[in-house]
């Protein structure tokens, strides 16, 4: 049961992670990096919900996919926030054949 949990904390971070993707300009940062962070921070995000709340990680909560979606969210906000100061915003020229 404690796997099936930390696999649902992953999926929810994961997919939290696509559509914050999706919302953002990468500006040719690689997505997966972002995908990562988020579904990393869900599961920090819902295992310190469970520890804090005393629910214990076996039992399935809705609660807790709750806090695991808004610690990705955080995450995914602050990675895109700080990945922008860090990369250039020249603009890009296009490729043209010779």
């Amino acid at each position: 049961m404690v796997i099936g949990i930390i696999v649902s904390w992953i999926a929810i971070g994961i997919l939290v992670g696509f559509v914050g993707g999706k919302f953002v300009n990468l500006r040719g940062d690689d997505p997966r990096l972002g995908y990562g962070v988020a579904g990393v921070a869900a599961v920090l995000v819902g295992a310190l919900y469970c520890i804090l709340s005393g629910v214990g990680v076996e039992v399935w909560s809705v609660k807790s996919m709750i806090f695991a979606a808004i610690g990705a969210i955080l995450a995914i906000v602050i990675w895109h926030f700080v990945r922008a100061r860090f990369i250039s915003h020249d603009s890009y020229t296009t490729r043209r054949s010779y």
